[in-house]
C-alpha cells in the first residue's frame, strides 16, 4: 500500500509537471539559418519550384490548392505530410510575399497552429536563408505536447533548411531562359 502511494504521488507530479509546461510556455518558438553557395534568385526559384518541395520538406506528399490564386497573399491550399506511416492534412494560408525576399504562411490542423516566415538575403554572391516558426498547440494538452516537442521541431526545421541548401546547389535547372532571336527571316534593307 505505501508504494502505491508514492507512485499516486508520482503520477501527480508528472501530470502537473506535463500541464504546468503547456501553461508556462504555450508556444515554441525556433529559428533556423543556411547560407547557399548560389544567387538569390536562383534560390528562391528552387524553394518556390512545386516539383521540388518532396525533396526539401520531409513527409512532404502533395499541395492541393483550395482558395484563392497559388502563390499570392490568400492563398489558401490543403498540404499532406506523412509522417511515421500517418497522414495530415494541414492548411496553408500565404499571409506576405515578396519573391526573392520573404514569404510567410500560416498553418492550421487539429493539433496545432504554426506561423512560418521564410527569409532570402543576398550576401557576397551566396543567398542567407534563414526561418522563424512559431508553434502553438490547440488545446492544453496539446499545448503541452508541443512544448516538449521544441527541439524535435527545431530539428526538423535545420534538416529540412540543409535539404534546400543542398537542392539549391545542385541545382541544374534554367529557370530563367534567355529568349532567342531568329534572324534567318529578317530582311535588312
Amino acid at each position: 500500500m505505501k508504494y502505491l502511494k508514492y507512485l499516486l504521488f508520482l503520477v501527480i507530479i508528472l501530470v502537473l509537471v506535463f500541464i504546468g509546461k503547456g501553461l508556462l510556455s504555450p508556444t515554441v518558438f525556433y529559428e533556423s539559418e543556411v547560407v547557399v553557395d548560389k544567387p538569390v534568385n536562383e534560390s528562391w526559384a528552387v524553394m518556390q519550384d512545386e516539383s521540388n518541395l518532396p525533396k526539401w520538406i520531409k513527409g512532404f506528399k502533395k499541395s492541393e490548392l483550395t482558395s484563392g490564386t497559388a502563390n499570392t497573399v490568400g492563398a489558401v491550399s490543403k498540404i499532406y505530410i506523412e509522417e511515421q506511416g500517418q497522414e495530415m492534412v494541414m492548411e496553408e494560408t500565404i499571409t506576405a510575399i515578396q519573391p526573392n525576399e520573404h514569404l510567410a504562411m500560416s498553418f492550421t490542423m487539429d493539433f496545432m497552429d504554426m506561423d512560418y516566415e521564410i527569409f532570402f538575403k543576398e550576401k557576397e554572391g551566396k543567398t542567407v536563408i534563414s526561418s522563424k516558426s512559431t508553434t502553438a498547440g490547440n488545446g492544453m494538452i496539446n499545448k503541452s505536447i508541443v512544448s516538449f516537442m521544441s527541439g524535435a521541431m527545431k530539428t526538423q526545421e535545420d534538416e529540412n533548411l540543409n535539404s534546400l541548401k543542398k537542392l539549391i546547389e545542385e541545382n541544374t535547372k534554367d529557370y530563367f531562359p534567355k529568349a532567342v532571336i531568329d534572324t534567318t527571316n529578317v530582311s535588312v534593307e
